[in-house]
């Protein structure tokens, strides 16, 4: 028999139902007056005009002005034409990104559209005036540029008596468009491509830019030049452009049977060391045509069957694997001695991109290791493809698991070098977006120790109508309130240095010898869904909420350092070897930043008193981030004449429609924007009298205040539909 609950109880559901959906509220996000007073304007915070400490430089895991002043980049990504905009525009990029605390700006991919229609390797003369100007732009509001010119070099008809096969190279066809007829993966063994590329860096620093009166090279507000974006010798597109080049894999081919020769000789010694494996039928030394298979997901499973099976790498996989290893170092060898040549002292990035699991990981690090900075690239949830549209989406927080998405790319964090993520960004549908600058700005550029971030990407200097970015649908932006709008809050707690580096909790060794030879594993691996990766490794990934996390290369074979977690669980939680980041996964997860200059709230803690030292805050919301600032750049909250209150939850546009498991988004919508109102009631010290201003979207003051109780402040976003509050003392 069935049961049957009694009317008054399905009833009494009915209601509770009704109430839960009456408490979201969602009202429209309207910025305007963007600079209309100074009362949430970061541009002081920034230390004007970039460069005047001199040149950003390496030192130790440390970017340090040759002052000796350390450094930490809080910046976006400005891409394609966009640093090439008119000077009216690129005086409005430097104030917009000025106000919200941005004081790094990567330029990436800014070459394609902007080389000679002939010749690639130089810039036309009206591309170089306006990006002169910007530059200037932002050196004078303090603003550092890095550059990220290269991302499939594309070559021009000028260039075709100096590449060995032009009609190959400019007809390839890559799965993703953007890179048909270019030099990428290519380039990375042969010396003709490589000769490009080099020239149109060396060209660009060796330009004057008349605004500053100094060669690029001669700049020290340009803090970075990087290589290649997203490339490397393993790239897992290499082998289908290889199939469309056959004179390129010809060369490879005789490039690696020619290493083979001086290290073994003959054909049949070569066979001998192989064990019989390794070449394909055809193939033979003398012929010169052993292939490599450069491809991250060769060595890859190569080497996860040499961990099933307890045994040695194959000697076959080890010769191949070392051969485009010496290849892609021999490139950036070449590459950093040009650059070092025209004279630039600044910070040099290899490339920012992985490869693989194991050792084809490994070779590739160490080689970005032998140049520089480490950078890397990671993005997190959204649906599928590049723009926002229907179908299946992932709608999973971050903060329910620890190190998952972006924080686990801090893994690739090496002993004795910077580390940088140039690009991430958590994407839509995903409702919880709002998460992620938190956790980059507390535990990566924080906790870890990161050196930079450039977060993925703003297209505009101001906010976007909906929360993809127009007019393409794009889903990479910066300018969404569950974004930007934090940018300020997070800003003042890295440039007032209120979050210290933890002690380092783990140090996984590496040893090449050991790995080659099976008597270490370095058993972790790298699922990869497009731009998305997640990495996973035995030791348990909530240590990179206890303490800093890193990864050592080592001339000998030591054991791996991972202390215990167990004196910094706490109710539930990981509590930070500094102590002022807890960190739960109970109930979807949060997050506290309990520092002098910031304390906050990010995740889901729905009515639960956080107390955080003297102050406490209690949201109503199921999700939410509540950050209480100082607004001073030398005070702490206690002493600070003025706090900020920043409260951010959830976004969607207007007509946004789920189904009902949140698995799939059924309608995208379109604008008006719309932002959760955020309900939290906070707990200030009890000795100070104070009057809470309601500001607008932009941080302006709206004319309005909020009732206060002796110490405590009641918000309500329904009433307020404010996203900001200022706290004056």
């Amino acid at each position: 028999m069935k049961f049957q609950p009694p009317l008054f109880l399905i009833l009494y559901f009915i209601c509770l139902s009704n109430a839960n959906s009456q408490d979201t509220v969602w009202f429209p996000f309207q910025p305007q007056n963007y600079y209309q007073t100074d009362n949430l304007d970061l541009t002081d915070w920034l230390d004007a005009p970039a460069g005047k400490h001199g040149f950003v430089q390496m030192k130790g895991n440390d970017l340090v002005f040759e002052n000796g002043q350390p450094i930490k980049f809080w910046g976006t990504n400005i891409n394609g034409s966009n640093p090439f905009s008119s000077h009216e525009k690129a005086d409005e990029w430097g104030r917009f990104l000025a106000k919200y605390g941005i004081n790094g700006v990567r330029f990436h991919k800014f070459t394609w559209e902007a080389t000679d229609d002939h010749q690639s390797t130089q810039i036309k003369p009206e591309k170089w005036e306006q990006f002169d100007y910007f530059s200037q732009a932002l050196r004078q509001k303090g603003i550092y540029y890095g550059w990220s010119p290269i991302y499939g070099h594309r070559i021009k008809p000028a260039d075709s008596t100096r590449v060995l096969a032009y009609n190959e190279v400019v007809n390839t066809d890559f799965p993703w468009a953007h890179l048909n007829g270019s030099t990428a993966s290519l380039v990375n063994f042969a010396e003709d491509l490589q000769a490009l590329n080099i020239e149109l860096l060396v060209n660009m620093l060796n330009h004057r830019n008349p605004h500053t009166g100094l060669r690029y090279a001669d700049d020290p507000a340009l803090a970075f030049v990087e290589f290649q974006n997203e490339d490397n010798i393993f790239w897992g597109a290499i082998e289908k452009t290889l199939e469309q080049t056959p004179t390129y894999r010809a060369l490879l081919c005789q490039k690696f049977s020619t290493w083979l020769q001086a290290k073994y000789g003959t054909h049949e010694k070569l066979r001998r060391a192989w064990n019989g494996e390794g070449i394909s039928e055809g193939e033979h030394l003398e012929k010169k045509n052993i292939y490599p298979h450069p491809n991250h997901g060769f060595f890859s499973h190569e080497y996860q069957q040499a961990i099933i099976e307890k045994r040695p790498v194959k000697q076959h996989v080890l010769d191949k694997l070392n051969f485009l290893f010496e290849e892609q170092a021999k490139f950036y060898q070449k590459f950093q001695k040009a650059v070092r040549d025209t004279g630039y002292k600044g910070t040099i990035v290899a490339s920012c991109w992985q490869a693989g699991t194991g050792l084809s990981h490994l070779y590739n690090l160490y080689a970005d290791y032998q140049v520089g900075m480490i950078d890397r690239h990671n993005y997190f949830g959204g649906g599928t493809g590049h723009n926002l549209r229907a179908g299946e989406m992932s709608n999973t927080a971050m903060v329910s698991k620890i190190g998952s998405g972006l924080l686990g790319t801090g893994l690739q964090q090496v002993s004795g070098r910077p580390f940088a993520l140039s690009e991430w960004m958590s994407l839509i549908p995903s409702e919880w977006t709002a998460e992620s600058s938190p956790i980059i700005a507390a535990y990566g550029m924080g906790l870890q120790g990161w050196d930079a971030s450039f977060s993925f990407a703003i297209d505009q200097p101001s906010y976007t109508p909906t929360i993809q970015t127009p007019p393409w649908g794009g889903v990479y932006n910066v300018t969404s309130p569950t974004q930007l709008a934090l940018y300020p809050a997070l800003a003042m707690m890295i440039y007032r240095k209120d979050l210290m580096e933890g002690e380092t909790i783990v140090d996984r060794k590496v040893n090449f010898e050991a790995l080659n030879a099976g008597s270490n594993f370095f058993d972790e691996t790298v699922v990869q869904d497009h731009d998305r990766k997640v990495l996973n490794t035995p030791f348990p990934l909530e240590a990179m909420a206890a303490g800093k996390v890193t990864l050592t290369f080592t001339p000998e074979n030591l054991p791996d350092e991972i202390g215990s977690l167990d004196v910094f669980k706490q109710n539930n939680g990981i509590v930070s070897n500094t102590g002022q980041l807890y960190w739960t996964e109970e109930d979807n997860g949060h997050f506290t930043i309990n520092t002098a200059g910031t304390k906050g709230l990010v995740g889901f803690a729905k009515n639960q008193k956080i107390d955080l030292g003297s102050f406490s805050i209690q949201t109503e919301n199921e999700f939410a981030i509540v950050l209480l600032s100082s607004m001073n750049p030398s005070k702490g909250l206690e002493e600070a004449e003025s706090i900020l209150v920043t409260t951010i939850a959830r976004a969607k546009n207007s007509g946004m429609k789920y189904n009902e498991e949140k698995t799939e988004l059924i309608t995208p919508g379109e604008a008006p924007l719309l932002i959760e109102a955020v309900n939290v009631a906070i707990n200030l010290p009890d000795d100070r009298d104070f009057t809470v201003h309601v500001l607008d979207h932009t941080g302006n003051r709206t004319g309005k205040t909020l009732p206060s109780t002796s110490n405590s402040i009641k918000i309500d976003g329904k009433e307020t539909k404010a996203i900001y509050y200022e706290i004056v003392f």
